[in-house]
Parts: structure tokens; C-alpha cells; sequence
């Protein structure tokens, strides 16, 4: 592990990272994010990570995703906007949902894998997907299920501009290293997957680890145990999403993005307990996490 630099996030470092807001602006001066997202086994994580994206602070933000999910996230936010992939018998994005997808030249951000499962076709749509954009440069965030569908291919080759958001089990995965290895030295697992890939790893749990192949590494002080709850992650994903396509680098999105996260958790934990938070309370805490390190 020579030639890295490891720096423990702060209030102070992450502020200076948030976009700034202008009072002559519509909703394109803040970008537009393309999500990918979702599955009718996980309808809640498209919801969860469109709404974050849209949170904190992003101009628009579209939901692609298989049809029958459409009208179940429609009817809880009118915020997000809708494309139709198409449908696998099994309530998946199919393996032709490319073809409806069309061109992304329009996004600012991009994210996928968040519920997608790895069934009906989804497989082969995410290997086509990321394939397609392998020399992109608009920034992808890769989670979840599109992180073990490239754990399952020969060649795992990721986005030129990309971070990946996995958990330890995820990380494991990609890397084919027992979990507990991973998780007795964080650091040095998060560093190794970040060069072997060459993109931004995100390493999630307690103190989540940010590794960029440059060598810096980040150590996130926020959160607590309220974040162990199902859809927690997809509203990471949805934040750095969101900050990506206002403008962010996607360094310092991650690391932003990470920070105000585990606020969410921290601030929901003032009024409910560790016990009670559930993801689909995080979103709303958002604007109160930027106050937080606005002030």
C-alpha cells in the first residue's frame, strides 16, 4: 500500500465539495440524472434512489426501468420522470430493453443497478449497457445488482469515468476474496479494487472507505447503525447521482455523498432512534443534512 494518502472526511473538507445554487437557473443548470433502476421484486429501490437524486439537489431526474414498475413509483412522487424499458416475464428489465433506452447523451449522471435483479435478461441488458458506455464521459455509478452481474463475467471491465458503491459481500464478489478478509482490512481491499478496476471505489459499512486509483483514500466519520435497513444504499446511490449531474467531480460526489448519508442517519436518529429509521425516512432528512454542513 505505498503511495496513498488517507484523509478522514469532515464537515469542513465536504462543504467546500457541495454545487452552489444561483438564483438566475432552471432546471438544467443542475443537470439531469439517468437512473437505471429496479425490478417488481424491488419497485421501492427505483423510488428511493430517484427521489434522492432529485433531494439533494438535482434538476431532473429519469427512472428507466422495466413497465410494470412505472406506475407503482409514479404513484409515489410525481417528481420523477419515466422511461419504458419493456418487461421480462419475470417483472425484469429485458435483454433487448437497450434498443428503448436510445441515446444518454442528454444526461449528466448516470446510475444503475439499484433493484434491478439479476434475472429475466437483466443480465445481459447491464453487459451490453456498460459496454456501450465503456469510454463515457459522463459519470456512471454502478450498485447493487449491475455490481454482481460484472462480479459474474470473465472480463469485468467498468466505465472510464465510473465508481462503484458495493458492500463488503459485493466487494468480495468482484475481488473473489473471502468477506472476512475484506472486512479486516478495509483499506487495503477498497485500495486494491480501485486500481485493479481503475475507478472510484466506494466501500460501504461502518467508517464506508472511498479509494481512488490515484492513491487518496477517504474515510468517512458519519452515520450509525439506523443505516443497516434494506434501501439505505440506493440512497446513497441516488445522492451521488445527484451531485454528479450539478456539477461535482465524481471524487468529490463520493466523498460528499457518503458524508451527508451517514448525517441522514445520524439526524433521523435524533428523533426516532437507531432502532426504527427506515430508508424511505432518509430522503426527507436530506435538506436537513445540507443545512447542517451549510452552516
Amino acid at each position: 500500500m505505498d503511495n496513498i494518502s488517507i484523509t478522514k472526511l469532515s464537515k469542513e473538507i465536504v462543504s467546500k465539495f457541495l454545487p452552489q445554487r444561483v438564483q438566475i437557473s432552471n432546471k438544467g443548470t443542475y443537470g439531469n440524472v439517468l437512473n437505471i433502476a429496479g425490478s417488481m421484486f424491488y419497485p421501492g429501490a427505483a423510488y428511493l434512489s430517484s427521489i434522492s437524486a432529485l433531494k439533494v439537489g438535482a434538476g431532473a431526474a429519469m427512472l428507466a426501468t422495466a413497465s410494470d414498475v412505472i406506475p407503482l413509483v409514479a404513484a409515489n412522487s410525481p417528481d420523477i420522470t419515466f422511461l419504458d424499458l419493456g418487461q421480462s416475464p419475470l417483472g425484469t428489465i429485458p435483454k433487448d430493453g437497450l434498443k428503448y433506452l436510445g441515446s444518454v447523451a442528454n444526461s449528466h449522471a448516470i446510475s444503475i443497478g439499484c433493484g434491478l435483479s439479476t434475472l429475466g435478461g437483466t443480465k445481459n441488458f447491464v453487459s451490453a449497457f456498460l459496454q456501450a458506455n465503456i469510454d463515457s464521459q459522463t459519470p456512471i455509478i454502478i450498485d447493487a445488482d449491475a455490481i454482481n452481474i460484472l462480479a459474474s463475467t470473465h472480463k469485468k471491465a467498468f466505465p472510464l469515468n465510473s465508481v462503484i458503491t458495493p458492500h463488503p459481500l459485493e466487494l468480495s464478489r468482484l475481488l473473489d476474496v473471502d468477506v472476512k478478509e475484506i472486512q479486516s482490512n478495509r483499506v487495503k481491499w477498497a485500495w486494491e479494487a480501485s486500481k485493479s478496476f481503475d475507478c472510484i471505489v466506494l466501500l460501504k459499512g461502518h467508517e464506508t472507505i472511498i479509494a481512488i486509483p490515484n492513491g487518496k483514500i477517504f474515510i468517512n466519520p458519519t452515520g450509525n447503525s439506523a443505516l443497516s435497513k434494506a434501501g439505505a444504499g440506493d440512497v446513497l446511490t441516488g445522492m451521488i447521482a445527484g451531485l454528479c449531474a450539478q456539477g461535482a467531480s465524481l471524487e468529490n460526489a463520493a466523498c460528499l455523498g457518503a458524508y451527508l448519508h451517514g448525517l441522514c442517519g445520524e439526524i433521523a436518529s435524533r428523533t426516532q432512534g437507531e432502532y426504527s429509521v427506515l430508508a424511505s425516512n432518509l430522503p426527507n432528512i436530506i435538506p436537513m443534512a445540507i443545512k447542517e454542513i451549510s452552516i
